[in-house]
């Protein structure tokens, strides 16, 4: 059997950027939690505030080593498996990637350690400061990352000459159509998955009583903003799909499965989107309600996959049924935000069983809207590696073996699946220690230094001591 190395550099591209996303959507969002925790723990004296921070500081510092970790080697890739593609962009990707270093990295190892091991060292305003500063620079880091990104779908400000793309207007190739929609998008993400993990955790130990007036205290503040950023998350969604609508509508015909230009569009609930007879198969749908979202025009254009030929189309499937996985997660949302204003007055919300164990099981809803979201993202601009400009083939190094990729591919799920586990493993150690073990005396050497970001945990991979 013949290996494909374009198919199987895809995959690997693909499997290793799904699994870092899931750690920096979720560090973005923690680090403003964090902020938040500290700031009202200066403003009030209240002890409760430290105390929660102190424990999610020790999650933000297990998960943000796993996303150290998977995302490092990231940027290598560009030039083992697309070399052409490097070398075409090296003129915009080489000084964004560096710039994201120079400003979000250097500023988060400046107060990361601060952070971390700095509470009972430095006067609480400073403490206060590095929080507000690590929590800066996720956002600077999610900039450069999503311009760079951007340019991807909605290329501009860039002269192709040689083979090479030259920065015409640094301002159009950083500012494209569509980066502040998927800029707003990705943040609210990143905040819903903060909300959706802490209120999940919180419910867990609101459930076995364990520190309870704390975690009631988290929940309540997490509560409130899935209430407020699930329906505003809707809201941009809509925004962003009208201008991927207008500088993408193939994208936009494969989200809703579409295949011939027409008016009036039904708005598909089920379908089993056919690419090689160009059809769907058992439709159920909600008649002229796909135009009236996009064109909010009832019997509104929207364009069909055929307008290009099969080989331009991106995977159908794929793109529909992932969009689907992502709006429905993000309807349920809602709905979860909504049934916990229902239960607030009395304080029903900390006291039903039932809405408690929802809440543990919508922790992990985020993470997979946001995989669906980048699914429908990446893949819905294939073949295109620049959207209308470079295709995945054209960007693919030209040495590459189908025998190589197949190689690094089963390397990265090797040694990711043991980071993972090693992860998801001192992680739950965190969990099940609880506000307790955080808040505990920790006693270390005086020679003793902190090396890494998880000795911020007390946890200990060789057992509790």
């Amino acid at each position: 059997m013949e290996l494909d190395p374009l198919l199987l550099s895809r995959i690997q591209f693909a499997f290793v950027v799904c699994f870092h996303a899931i750690f920096p959507v979720f560090t973005i969002g923690l680090a403003s939690f964090i902020a938040v925790l500290e700031t009202l723990s200066f403003k009030t004296g209240n002890p409760l505030w430290q105390q929660l921070s102190k424990f999610w500081i020790q999650v933000f510092a297990v998960v943000f080593g796993m996303g150290v970790v998977s995302g490092i080697v990231m940027s290598f890739q560009f030039g083992t498996n697309w070399s052409n593609f490097a070398y075409a962009t090296a003129n915009f990707l080489g000084p964004v990637l560096s710039y994201e270093v120079v400003t979000a990295f250097f500023l988060e190892a400046a107060f990361l350690g601060v952070l971390l091991f700095g509470r009972d060292k430095v006067p609480q305003g400073v403490h206060l400061f590095a929080a507000i500063m690590v929590a800066t620079g996720t956002f600077i880091s999610s900039f450069w990352i999503l311009s760079a990104n951007s340019l991807m779908q909605t290329p501009a400000g860039l002269e192709l000459r040689d083979g090479m793309y030259y920065v015409a207007s640094w301002s159009e190739a950083l500012f494209t159509a569509s980066f502040g929609y998927r800029f707003l998008h990705m943040a609210l993400a990143s905040f819903l998955t903060a909300a959706l993990v802490v209120a999940g955790v919180s419910a867990w130990f609101v459930l076995q009583k364990r520190e309870f007036d704390a975690n009631r205290k988290a929940l309540s503040i997490a509560l409130w903003m899935l209430l407020l950023l699930a329906p505003l998350q809707a809201v941009v969604g809509d925004f962003h799909g009208l201008n991927t609508l207008k500088h993408q509508p193939m994208k936009v015909a494969a989200m809703e499965g579409n295949w011939e230009t027409r008016e009036g569009v039904p708005l598909l609930l089920f379908a089993i989107p056919d690419k090689e007879q160009q059809q769907n198969h058992f439709e159920l749908g909600i008649p002229k309600l796909a135009s009236f979202i996009l064109t909010h025009d009832w019997n509104g254009t929207v364009p069909g996959l055929k307008e290009v030929p099969v080989e331009e189309q991106p995977p159908v499937f794929i793109v529909f049924w992932s969009f689907r996985v992502m709006v429905g997660l993000g309807l349920l949302m809602i709905a979860v935000g909504v049934w916990g204003l229902v239960l607030r007055p009395g304080g029903r919300y900390y006291r039903s069983v039932a809405f408690l164990q929802t809440l543990r099981l919508m922790s992990i809803s985020p993470f997979l809207a946001v995989l669906a979201g980048w699914v429908v993202t990446e893949t819905g601009r294939a073949p295109w590696l620049i959207y209308g400009q470079m295709t995945h083939a054209q960007g693919l190094t030209p040495s590459l073996t189908g025998g190589m990729a197949l190689f690094t591919l089963i390397g990265y799920v090797v040694v990711y699946s043991l980071v993972f586990s090693s992860g998801v493993y001192y992680l739950l150690k965190v969990f099940r220690g609880g506000l307790e073990k955080a808040n505990a005396p920790h006693e270390m050497d005086e020679v003793e230094r902190p090396m890494r970001p998880f000795s911020a945990a007390h946890a200990s991979l060789e057992g509790d001591k």
